[in-house]
């Protein structure tokens, strides 16, 4: 018998979004309340900063105790606002960073407050030309500062960076950093997105990714590994796919991670315009019914590679 999925963690962009929109499906929201109304803790754990989550969420009715991992891993909160864990990356390493990085692409750093200033970075104009509809979605909480380094002084600790760019350039930079003297100061976690020939580099304290914050959130509810479930569909999601005893890849994941997928025998979705997550969720929530009517007999019909 398989233990029954309590939590379970879902990724945004590319997993609970479809393509090209900012707003949750009917079914996939309509999901995500009927796993709560189940008993399933359900966690959001995207790349994205709070306030560019939260916003997403506000309209479904979700629970305001549902736990937000935002900043891929740095920073958990609830929907309601509780803070629950937070990292932080030390300013003299953030200072270190842009010296190697502004190289390859647009910098930004990330900080844990709100209103003007929770983002730092000193080229606006390139930022627009790459990442338009980020910047206007954020554009007043965003501050330039040129050079980037008089934003980061000592004791002022960014929960998070990133640098920004084509795909081919932010392997180079990922490259460098791995050879360069902050390799071991900071966690480099990459995203990519190869139609829009846009990839992202984020730049994290030692250890921090979402597999480490849903594995800390986990211990702090009480449930085990292999009760908890994680959604997700790019390189950013693997730590949290790996963690979880139900891992999840979406069907429109790129090539790499479905062969990465099927090596690690994670169970795949239905791709993110055909509501995958909601099918996801629909299948754990009768699962456990089914579990809870005959827990000696469960046999699950989440799909697999």
């Amino acid at each position: 018998m398989h233990p029954r999925v309590r939590l379970v963690a879902i990724d945004i962009d590319g997993t609970l979004l479809p393509t090209y929109s900012q707003t949750i499906s009917r079914r996939n929201g309509q999901a995500l309340k009927d796993a709560q109304d189940a008993g399933i803790t359900v966690a959001i754990a995207t790349g994205r900063r709070t306030a560019y989550t939260a916003p997403l969420l506000a309209h479904l009715g979700l629970r305001a105790d549902m736990p937000l991992i935002t900043s891929n891993g740095a920073v958990t909160r609830t929907l309601g606002g509780e803070s629950l864990d937070r990292s932080h990356l030390e300013a003299r390493v953030a200072r270190g960073l842009c010296g190697l990085l502004r190289q390859f692409g647009v910098m930004v750093f990330t900080f844990d407050r709100t209103g003007r200033g929770e983002l730092m970075l000193e080229d606006l104009d390139g930022a627009k030309g790459r990442i338009d509809l980020w910047v206007e979605a954020n554009r007043d909480s965003i501050k330039v500062v040129k050079p980037l380094e008089y934003a980061l002084p000592d004791g002022d600790d960014p929960i998070q960076g990133m640098v920004t760019g084509g795909l081919q350039k932010m392997r180079q930079a990922e490259a460098a950093l791995k050879a360069s003297e902050w390799s071991n100061a900071c966690e480099a976690i990459r995203t990519e997105y190869p139609v829009r020939d846009l990839s992202i580099l984020d730049l994290l304290p030692p250890g921090v990714s979402k597999g480490w914050a849903l594995e800390r959130l986990a211990a702090r509810l009480g449930i085990s590994r292999a009760e908890t479930m994680a959604i997700g569909d790019n390189w950013n999601d693997v730590d949290m796919l790996e963690w979880a005893g139900h891992g999840v890849l979406m069907a429109n994941a790129a090539p790499e991670l479905r062969i990465l997928g099927k090596e690690r025998g994670w169970m795949q979705a239905s791709p993110n315009d055909e509501d995958g997550v909601g099918q996801i969720l629909e299948q754990a929530i009768a699962d456990n019914k089914a579990n809870a009517r005959a827990p000696s007999a469960r046999v699950s019909k989440l799909g697999s590679f």
